[in-house]
């Protein structure tokens, strides 16, 4: 008999579910208690409930100079990330040459290269080049490591898609152009705003390579790591990280339900 299908297994399935929910989700929670917390030390007992450190936080410009400089970053490098994934991924699903492996081995490399690594390689580079460090290093640093992600999205949906439609647009009089734009693109749109949201994320939580290139505007990750050395800053801290959260979560909930609804509407189309 399955230990799965019996009543003993499956309770201590659904116990050990509820064991990896609690261990994933619970610092979540006690993150968002603590920012409601008075006292200006995370600790229990609580010593009342306030708003003060979101007030305060929203009257940090530096905080706030962080924050609009992580967004203004991952906007720019996931837009070229996913640029550049669409690109590559066309090429190693409609394309057929002579070291497609090795490309493609070469494009998902930055996954199993280590941030720090690629960070001192992307400082000495730029030293090298003369490239002063800015917001640009960051760009670029950021779609390097962001590329892989956009492929492994990509891909898997390019192959889902019929060569047959595209060919039948081309027989049509369709360019490459017309035919992606009309054909290929509406199609894998879903996917495009999926790699696009995995790769914001990506850039806008990266530490590692960022602190290597960073230039005199700072990143919210980079302030994060050195306001946590000063215990003042740390209620502040707390209520930006569950402001961020939340709006996170919005995000990715808002992008998943309308990846279903274009999902259902291309499939009645089709």
């Amino acid at each position: 008999m399955d230990v799965a299908l019996s009543k003993n297994g499956a309770r201590l399935l659904r116990g050990f579910f509820a064991l990896v929910v609690l261990f994933l989700y619970a610092p979540i929670v006690i993150l968002l208690i603590f920012s409601f917390n008075k006292s200006a030390v995370p600790s229990f007992p609580l010593s009342g409930f306030t708003l003060k450190w979101y007030r305060e936080f929203l009257s940090n410009s530096d905080l706030k100079g962080a924050l609009e400089t992580s967004a203004i970053v991952a906007a720019l490098s996931s837009t070229g990330a996913v640029a550049l994934g669409v690109l590559a991924s066309l090429a190693l699903t409609r394309r057929r040459f002579r070291g497609k492996s090795a490309v493609s081995a070469l494009l998902l490399s930055p996954l199993v290269i280590p941030y720090v690594v690629f960070g001192v390689s992307l400082l000495l580079l730029f030293h090298t080049l003369g490239v002063p460090r800015s917001l640009l290093t960051i760009v670029i640093g950021h779609i390097v490591i962001s590329v892989p992600y956009t492929i492994l999205v990509l891909v898997p949906r390019l192959d889902q898609v019929d060569v047959a439609f595209e060919e039948a647009a081309a027989d049509l009089g369709a360019g490459p152009l017309q035919t992606f734009r009309l054909v290929t693109f509406p199609l894998i749109l879903p996917a495009i705003v999926s790699a696009f949201l995995i790769a914001f994320t990506t850039s806008f939580d990266e530490y590692a390579v960022a602190s290597f290139v960073v230039g005199s505007r700072v990143t919210f990750p980079i302030y994060l790591y050195s306001a946590l050395r000063f215990p003042t800053q740390l209620p502040q801290v707390i209520a930006v990280a569950v402001v961020v959260l939340v709006l996170s979560l919005a995000v990715v909930v808002a992008a998943e339900l309308g990846r279903r609804v274009a999902e259902r509407r291309l499939e009645a189309k089709a």
